[in-house]
């Protein structure tokens, strides 16, 4: 994206967002929920707002014209509280909901957010980032928007986030979408139908197609999950371990540290930091990842040199080394598979990702075909010339004009 048309964009919302105003709204109706426990609206945008900025985008990606076309609705934009459970405690996590205000019955967009280490720029938290402010504008197509900040970040910014865990990132998703079910049915003028579609780029990518996987294992008489477009994701987590140890230069060390620092803080890996780092960046793993330093300065504590930042004996064979045992089954536990899906799914990425190798998408599109999908349920969706970064735009402009198709086709 140019920046000078980010700019703009960022002007035009913001002078937008003051215009409408914000009101504070508390979860003090007279009805009880189970897990929504408080809502306060941001701010609010109107149809004419969302098509200026969209015109905008379209100088650098003309394909968003038909999320452009389907722009109907004035929307607002709320920040809410909600509990959820972690390793069998009770704590209250937090989000990001935009919703159309017209009267109506709207389907769910679940956005999983891609990889980020600071508590501002947490959904929640920071509403009016780029990004953030391209997904709330969806619900002007007929969407209700439901973005978690995860667990670490906004409300539960006091513990460590759980990186790239199966588990967490699936309570925390799923509970926040009974929040926003609880959100809408109690206290907003607008009807939520029983439709959901799912959607996420990068961590959000790998967090998308287990959010998935879990839904039609396990939560299919809940969840109507009717499409998922994932993007990027590292969904093989021992193969992207392979990619990077075999680089000389891997460019974004901070993905590999987050990775550890969560494992390690959860207890799966039993590894200490120096049996896998190299000194001085072995000491620094459990401490970088605190909310207060952005990805560029985790990587300014690290190294890019995959011979200066890993330990020669894990280098040197991690996985046939059973000291490392712990490192391999955590990888595995956390990566997801192919399963014989019957839902709609795209697996987009860039064809130049140094980042997140794009073999990711390509084995899974492989092995859901081994597994007797058809290439008319899964689809495999090379974006040409795209990196790690500027894949995403590109990425979240064909899910959403997808998921706007298959909605005005049901």
């Amino acid at each position: 994206m140019k920046k000078s048309g980010l700019f703009k964009i960022l002007s035009l919302l913001a002078f937008a967002a003051v215009v409408a105003g914000c009101d504070l709204n508390n979860n003090d109706d007279e009805t009880e929920d189970k897990y929504l426990i408080s809502f306060e609206k941001k701010s609010s945008y109107f149809p004419n707002t969302i098509k200026d900025f969209y015109a905008l985008l379209a100088d650098d990606y003309p394909e968003i014209q038909p999320i452009t076309d389907a722009v109907k609705h004035a929307i607002d934009v709320y920040t809410i509280t909600y509990k959820t459970k972690f390793d069998g405690q009770e704590l209250i996590a937090s989000g990001l909901v935009s919703v159309p205000v017209s009267a109506g019955a709207y389907p769910v967009i679940s956005f999983q957010n891609g990889t980020n280490t600071l508590n501002s720029n947490a959904p929640s938290v920071n509403p009016n980032y780029e990004l953030y402010l391209l997904l709330e504008s969806i619900a002007s197509t007929g969407f209700i928007i439901s973005v978690p900040d995860y667990l670490g970040f906004g409300a539960s910014k006091s513990m460590f986030h759980p990186y790239l865990d199966k588990e967490s990132t699936v309570q925390a998703v799923t509970d926040m979408l009974r929040a926003v079910d609880e959100l809408v049915s109690n206290h907003l003028e607008i009807e939520m139908s029983e439709d959901l579609y799912i959607n996420g780029y990068s961590q959000g990518g790998w967090a998308t197609m287990t959010l998935q996987k879990a839904i039609e294992t396990d939560l299919s008489n809940e969840f109507k999950l009717k499409a998922s477009a994932c993007g990027a994701g590292p969904y093989d987590l021992n193969l992207v371990n392979d990619y990077v140890l075999a680089q000389t230069n891997y460019p974004m060390p901070y993905y590999i540290g987050y990775i550890f620092n969560s494992y390690i803080n959860l207890g799966d890996i039993i590894n200490l930091p120096a049996d896998i780092f190299k000194s001085p960046y072995s000491e620094r793993i459990l401490n970088l990842y605190n909310g207060t330093k952005s990805g560029d300065e985790i990587n300014a504590q690290l190294t890019t040199k995959t011979a200066d930042l890993y330990t020669t004996e894990f280098l040197s064979g991690y996985k046939t080394n059973s000291k490392f045992t712990s490192v391999v089954t955590s990888l595995q536990k956390n990566s997801v598979t192919a399963w014989k899906t019957n839902i709609p799914t795209l697996l987009l990425h860039g064809t130049v990702d140094n980042y997140v190798p794009p073999t990711t998408s390509q084995k899974l599109f492989d092995d859901f075909k081994a597994q007797g999908v058809s290439t008319s349920v899964v689809k495999y969706v090379p974006i040409p010339g795209a990196g790690h970064s500027t894949g995403i735009i590109p990425a979240s402009v064909a899910s959403f004009t997808w998921f706007i198709e298959l909605n005005s086709a049901n």
